[in-house]
């Protein structure tokens, strides 16, 4: 069962004015790689003539990207800031190791020091909108508690209650800063603490670097080729058959090599595979694929991305996926030395709870089954490549909360 993208109903984009025109800018291209299509000049124009025989005239922008493997957090660090912006922005890949997301530690580090708060990143953008609505809610019970506080006064006293207004989340209008009482220090900064900040701000190095899952990595790389990842040690570019067999040994446990390799090795269910199979599965049709333990899950799904989530098409909820590996052969899971999450079987409780979570954060659960070939149907010589990958099946099912006073017809 392949899973259908959600439709784009009219009025559904809400939020965004000018900041969605900005978003739809910067992150207009949904992978590194950028496709131009070459202009015809003429009629004998060569790109023309190869128009005849069926071979496209476009060219292919490679943008190149360098990253660097860590065993320790299994994970490619890109520490060039370059190659980090594009593989953020034309696609979402990674995350920034100082951030939740993107990578923004060196904006908001230099927005803390100018203390003005106008040009806002993704993140303070979130906690801005978080901050005003515990305000709302702090005022409307306040507001709440002083109407029942009048009313229970003026039927002691036997007079009309008078009218306090509640505040109401269409018209309520969050306080500027200098009602809090709070020194306004943007406006009584001098020229000379101007120049300093300037100073400071030029000297301020930026340490962050876009951490990659291996998924990501092995994605961007095998599909793409715009990815070079280099060897810890010897900072020389590591093969396509090198990556592969390292990051299968990253999920190995410290050791010698040959000893380890006796037990470990040639296993169709290394959780490198089990993951990235299903990565590339909702990779391949379209979807922008998260991490998401911060929902109980292991991946969530975006349309387009979760700036454009988050900040402006609210409606277009992503998706939790729970991955399920499944042997199909029940004697491979006895005999195997990986410790596969959600392999042994769940209880209905913990389905339960996983659900309530994420219908609570407008997120629809799914349950991702991943299909471990048998060691005796397939040969393992395979998992020296990734051919091995054609073998693995993959079936989603969709889980929804039962809300009675919701669903009634």
């Amino acid at each position: 069962m392949s899973l259908i993208a959600p439709s784009n109903k009219a009025g559904g984009s809400g939020k965004g004015g000018p900041r969605r025109q900005e978003n739809n800018r910067i992150y207009a291209n949904p992978l590194p790689l950028l496709l131009t299509p070459t202009q015809a000049k003429g009629y004998l124009s060569p790109h023309r003539i190869w128009g005849i025989f069926g071979i496209s005239g476009t060219i292919i922008e490679n943008p190149h990207c360098k990253g660097l493997f860590d065993r320790a957090t299994k994970s490619v660090w890109v520490t060039n800031h370059r190659d980090a912006m594009i593989l953020w922005r034309r696609g979402f890949f990674g995350k920034g190791d100082l951030s939740r997301s993107e990578p923004s530690w060196h904006t908001r580090q230099v927005n803390a020091r100018r203390d003005a708060g106008k040009s806002l990143t993704s993140e303070e953008l979130r906690e801005k909108r978080r901050a005003e609505r515990r305000q709302f809610k702090m005022d409307r019970a306040r507001a709440i508690a002083e109407a029942a506080a009048e009313a229970e006064a003026a039927f002691a006293e036997g007079r009309e209650a008078s009218v306090i207004a509640i505040p109401s989340g269409a018209t309520w209008k969050p306080q500027p800063s200098s009602a809090t009482g709070q020194p306004q220090l943007v406006a009584k900064m001098t020229v000379d603490a101007v120049e300093d900040d300037v100073e400071e701000e030029e000297t301020l190095e930026d340490v962050e670097h876009l951490q990659l899952t291996l998924q990501e990595a092995f994605f961007v790389i095998w599909n793409l080729d715009c990815l070079t990842i280099l060897d810890p040690l010897t900072h020389e570019p590591l093969s396509l058959r090198d990556i592969w067999s390292t990051f299968q040994q990253a999920h190995w446990p410290s050791g010698p090599a040959v000893s380890l390799s006796r037990i470990y090795a040639d296993r169709f269910d290394n959780p490198f595979l089990v993951n990235y199979v299903a990565y590339h599965y909702y990779r391949s049709l379209g979807w922008v694929v998260k991490g998401g333990i911060k929902f109980c899950v292991d991946l969530l799904l975006y349309k387009r991305g979760p700036v454009f989530q988050h900040a402006e098409q609210v409606n277009l909820s992503p998706f939790a996926v729970v991955v399920i590996p499944v042997y199909e052969d029940p004697e491979d899971r006895k005999t195997s030395p990986f410790e596969l999450n959600n392999a042994e079987p769940f209880t209905w409780s913990w389905l339960s709870t996983i659900n309530r979570v994420n219908t609570q954060v407008q997120k629809t659960l799914i349950l991702t089954y991943v299909t471990i070939p048998a060691r005796t149907r397939v040969d393992t010589a395979l998992l020296s490549s990734p051919a091995c990958l054609a073998h693995y099946s993959v079936r989603d099912v969709v889980v929804r909360r039962f809300i009675p006073a919701r669903m009634r017809d």
